[in-house]
């Protein structure tokens, strides 16, 4: 466990504001949205002094907290009746290529989409996701082991990603 390091605004905000986003993005699939919370996670950390343990707690905490609001933000603006500003097929990168990966995780039930996001881009490891997502770490192997499959069977051959049949569990979780 490494020593926490005291930093002020600036430097929490420096040290940890990629990995915050990133989640956001993933989550939501929307920039516009991403920035939203964003915005959230941080005036949630600063609002109130907290105690961490460490830097591992800390940045737990606000993977943790960035999830949370990221489902919030999902189920807030899951009415039928929004039209949406920011299309999610609307490039998001600047290459193609990673515009069809983030198309095909955005289409991923949020339970997979974090441990795939958590996983691959933010390197971290089962028993580190177990933890932060406060899951089994079989729970997470299987949840990996389900998205890569649901992400082969999303990719189709010229790039272009399919959508993502859900079964009645991951419809609730939408």
């Amino acid at each position: 466990m490494s020593e926490l390091e005291h930093l002020d605004a600036d430097g929490i905000i420096d040290r940890y504001a990629g990995l915050v986003y990133r989640i956001a993005l993933s989550q939501s699939g929307s920039r516009f949205e991403a920035d939203d919370i964003f915005q959230e996670v941080f005036l949630r950390f600063f609002r109130k002094e907290r105690n961490f343990k460490s830097e591992e707690h800390r940045k737990a905490w606000l993977i943790r907290v960035t999830m949370n609001c990221s489902y919030s933000s999902a189920k807030k603006w899951s009415s039928p009746n929004r039209i949406p500003i920011e299309s999610r097929s609307a490039g998001v990168f600047h290459l193609p290529e990673e515009n069809m990966i983030h198309n095909a995780l955005c289409s991923l039930p949020p339970k997979y989409r974090s441990v795939i996001h958590l996983y691959y881009f933010e390197g971290m490891s089962c028993p580190e996701i177990s933890e932060t997502l406060r899951v089994s770490e079989s729970a997470v192997r299987m949840r990996l082991t389900r998205a890569r499959g649901m992400l082969r069977g999303l990719i189709s051959e010229d790039g272009s990603v399919q959508p993502v049949l859900l079964n009645d569990e991951d419809r609730s979780l939408r």
